[in-house]
């Protein structure tokens, strides 16, 4: 019979191995637990069924949590665990940033933090070739992961929503789950997981966070600045000649300014050499800090003040130096969610909506002829002609009622006008329904297979609250709506 260890000897062991393990990156490390809520497309007043997901976060400073915002977006609940186990504490998403895939939390218990401190993050930027640690929960899994590899590739790369930032490239991927969870060098922290593929993993590095972090110090994402103006590179000799550049002409092209406006600081043809006092070569990179090599556009966060970058250029050949705008206005005139719902508004047996970017799809599954000659898809890439432009979509399909017998079911097109009047956007949709007078609505469609609606106007007015009891819609419309829809006219309809 073996001996048993005594009582004593084994908590003293258990108080080693604690020391052993206390103070290190794990004890920084969290597992995340949400349970998501998505927008749906067709029933914009309901939202999906809950989606459970799980992830990594870390601890920082300010007994705040990091994690991914892919994780927490739309979040009905979030829970945070500690790496060994034990209860579940509730948490509140803080700040949540879609575009550069970042999100804080805050505890409803700080005692959590008690013994996890802030995770040591690294000053700088790792190098090529540097090995790297991978940490987070896998799914499949109860305890923590660690992923061996080496730092591939550090470029600037588009994030999500007209997001672009500096982003590292390892070459292991991190297993399943593991996105919030960090990346270490040399037992610092350099990054965050946030996407895997199949032989590769991608970081958010420290650069990108301490931004986000400054950002959201107000309670608000504002995002990071951005030029909205489209370039090119000017390797290619004829073009160089054409525009009349000496050998020792270095810069990128601007092919296409945001404005055709002559107020506009850029002009086609304009030879953008500079930004700030950085040389800007013919494929458009810079030297950038921590002998980086970035397109020139990765200085533009760190320039911007005012709205503005200045830039050097060439015109006609003549040097200049302009304020080259800087904004973080997102133009398209189809536009993503954004970690919002859709607006909606519910009128007799239709139901509109903005076009939103990951709808388009929904529609075209649901009915294709909808497509043909849509505007979803000849100005799918399009920035909008006038500000506040909407594209508004027939979001669900026509709800069965009497008055719109021997109608196709105009799910998924555009309105084109109501009552003879270009829709400019659901607001104002919703005033010409509001406002309008005569007997009869007409509603058009933009399409090659849609057709013109015709409806007694007091018969879809009364259709509307029968069909919403029918369909389980509890609200006609979205607040923003019902504003409109509540209101007076202010001025005569055009």
């Amino acid at each position: 019979m073996k001996p048993t260890l005594p009582i004593t000897a084994l908590f003293l062991c258990l108080c080693v191995a604690d020391l052993a393990t206390a103070g290190g990156p794990e004890d920084s490390i969290v597992r995340v637990l949400a349970s998501l809520r998505l927008p749906n497309p067709v029933r914009p007043w309901t939202k999906q069924a809950p989606v459970e997901v799980m992830g990594t976060g870390v601890v920082i400073d300010g007994k705040t949590v990091l994690t991914n915002a892919h994780i927490v977006l739309y979040a009905g609940e979030v829970f945070v665990q500690a790496p060994r186990g034990g209860d579940r504490i509730a948490a509140k998403v803080a700040s949540v940033g879609p575009g550069i895939d970042l999100a804080t939390l805050k505890l409803e218990d700080e005692k959590f933090f008690e013994k996890r401190p802030p995770i040591p993050r690294a000053a700088k930027c790792p190098a090529a070739n540097d090995p790297v640690v991978l940490m987070g929960f896998p799914a499949g899994g109860a305890g923590l992961a660690v992923t061996r590899g080496v730092v591939s590739r550090i470029d600037y790369a588009p994030y999500n929503d007209l997001t672009e930032g500096i982003r590292i490239q390892v070459d292991t991927p991190p297993g399943p789950g593991s996105s919030g969870g960090p990346a270490l060098v040399d037992g610092k922290m350099v990054g965050l997981v946030f996407r895997r593929a199949q032989n590769a993993g991608f970081i958010i590095p420290n650069e990108e966070i301490n931004a986000y972090l400054e950002d959201v110090k107000d309670g608000r994402y504002e995002g990071k600045p951005r030029v909205a103006d489209h370039f090119q590179t000017l390797v290619n000799e004829t073009l160089r000649k054409k525009l009349g550049l000496a050998r020792s002409d270095r810069g990128v092209l601007v092919r296409e300014p945001r404005k055709p406006d002559p107020s506009y600081p850029l002009r086609e043809g304009d030879v953008v050499t500079h930004i700030g006092r950085v040389e800007v070569d013919n494929e458009g990179l810079v030297d950038y800090p921590d002998n980086l090599r970035l397109p020139f556009t990765a200085l533009v966060p760190r320039l911007a003040q005012g709205g503005t970058v200045p830039v050097r250029l060439l015109r006609g050949g003549k040097p200049k130096e302009v304020g080259m705008v800087a904004t973080r206005e997102d133009d398209r005139l189809i536009k993503p969610y954004r970690g919002r719902y859709p607006s909606y508004f519910v009128h007799g047996p239709l139901v509109f909506s903005p076009a939103i970017e990951k709808a388009a799809s929904a529609y075209a599954q649901g009915n294709p002829f909808a497509m043909l000659g849509s505007p979803l898809v000849t100005r799918e890439t399009d920035r909008v002609a006038f500000p506040g432009e909407e594209l508004v979509v027939v979001t669900a399909p026509l709800l069965a009622h009497p008055i719109a017998r021997g109608y196709s079911d105009p799910f998924g097109q555009v309105v084109k006008d109501v009552d003879g009047v270009s829709v400019r956007n659901l607001r104002h949709l919703v005033e010409l329904l509001r406002d309008g007078r005569g007997e009869y609505l007409t509603i058009r469609f933009f399409g090659e297979m849609s057709e013109t609606l015709v409806f007694a106007r007091k018969a879809i007015e009364d259709s509307t609250p029968g069909l919403m009891a029918e369909n389980g819609i509890p609200k006609r419309g979205t607040d923003d709506v019902m504003a409109i829809w509540g209101a007076r006219a202010t001025s005569p309809m055009p």
